[in-house]
C-alpha cells in the first residue's frame, strides 16, 4: 500500500478477541496501528512481525488521563489518527437481583465510560484534522436487548448507541463519521475466559441459567468468523458512504430486522394514543383493542 493511502488505526482491547484480529487485519492491509491493551507485552508477536507500523501502548480505558496520553502518543508518533476503534469490553453473568453493585458498575466503567473517555480524548484531534472514522463496538444486544443475566453489558451497549448518535450529529461538520457495530456470536473468548459467571439462583435457572448455558455451549462453535468481520471493517473504513449501524453476523441481521418490524408495528398500533398527548390533537382517543391472551 502506498504511504498516502495508509491509515492510522487506534484500537482498544487489542490483546485478544476482535481487537487483536482487527489489528492484524489492518496491519496486513498495509495500515499503521496503535494497538492498546492493559498488558501491551501481549502484542510482542505483532510488534516483531510488523515492526514500525505497529505501536503497542498500555491503556486502561477507565482512566481518562491514560486515554488522553495514549491518543497523544499515537498522534505524536504517527502524525494523525484516521480510524478510532472502541472495542474493549466484557460481560459477567448474574441476575439483576443478585448482581453486586460493584460488579455492575465495574462492567459499566469499561463498557461505556471507557468508550466515553477514549472518544472524548480523540475528538479534538479529529476535529483539528477535519476527518476521521469512529467505530464503536456495540452488540446485537445493544440493538435488541433483553438477554437475561447481562444487564450491565447490554445497558452499556444501549448507552453507546445513544452517545454515538449525538457524537455523529456534533462531529459531522468536521468530516468525522461514526459507525456502531452490532455483532452477534463470534468465535472469540468473550463468553470464555473474559466472562465471570456468578451463582445463578434456582429462581433464575430458566432465564439467566438458560442464556448462560447457550453462551457456554456456543463458545467453540459460534457462527461468526472474527477474521471475516475484521476484513469487512477494514474495507468499510475506505468507504465514503457507510451505514450508521452495522449488524454483523446472521443472527445480528435477523434479530435486528425482526426488532425493527416489531417496533414499527407497535408504534403504528399506538400512534393515535401517543399523538393525543399534544394540546392540538384530539383527546381522548380510544385505545387499540386488547391483544388476545
Amino acid at each position: 500500500m502506498d504511504s498516502k493511502d495508509s491509515k492510522v488505526w487506534f484500537i482498544t482491547g487489542s490483546s485478544r478477541g476482535f481487537g487483536r484480529t482487527l489489528a492484524r487485519a489492518a496491519l496486513e492491509a498495509g495500515h499503521r496501528v496503535a494497538a492498546t491493551a492493559r498488558r501491551p507485552e501481549q502484542l510482542a508477536d505483532l510488534a516483531e512481525e510488523f515492526a514500525e507500523r505497529i505501536r503497542p501502548i498500555a491503556l486502561d480505558v477507565t482512566d481518562p488521563a491514560a486515554a488522553r496520553a495514549a491518543l497523544a502518543e499515537t498522534h505524536g508518533h504517527f502524525g494523525r489518527i484516521d480510524v478510532l476503534v472502541n472495542n474493549a469490553g466484557y460481560a459477567n453473568v448474574s441476575p439483576i437481583e443478585t448482581t453486586e453493585d460493584a460488579d455492575f458498575r465495574a462492567q459499566f466503567e469499561t463498557n461505556f465510560w471507557g468508550v466515553y473517555h477514549v472518544t472524548k480524548a480523540a475528538v479534538p484531534l479529529l476535529r483539528e484534522q477535519r476527518s476521521g472514522l469512529v467505530i464503536q463496538f456495540s452488540s446485537v444486544g445493544g440493538r435488541v436487548g433483553g438477554s437475561p443475566g447481562i444487564a450491565s453489558y447490554q445497558a452499556a451497549k444501549f448507552a453507546i448507541d445513544g452517545f454515538s448518535r449525538v457524537l455523529r450529529a456534533e462531529t459531522a461538520p468536521f468530516g468525522v463519521k461514526v459507525l456502531v457495530v452490532e455483532p452477534s456470536g463470534f468465535r472469540t473468548d468473550w463468553a470464555g475466559s473474559s466472562m465471570t459467571v456468578h451463582d445463578v439462583p434456582a429462581a433464575y435457572e430458566g432465564t439467566v441459567g438458560a442464556v448462560n448455558a447457550r453462551l457456554r455451549q456456543g463458545v467453540d462453535g459460534a457462527a461468526g468468523d472474527p477474521v471475516r468481520a475484521a476484513g469487512i471493517l477494514v474495507r468499510m473504513a475506505d468507504r465514503r458512504d457507510i451505514p450508521d449501524h452495522l449488524p454483523l453476523g446472521v443472527n445480528a441481521v435477523e434479530y435486528s430486522l425482526a426488532q425493527d418490524r416489531r417496533l414499527l408495528a407497535e408504534d403504528t398500533r399506538w400512534r393515535e394514543v401517543a399523538r393525543s398527548a399534544d394540546f392540538a390533537e384530539p383527546y381522548p382517543v380510544a385505545f387499540p383493542p386488547e391483544a388476545a391472551a
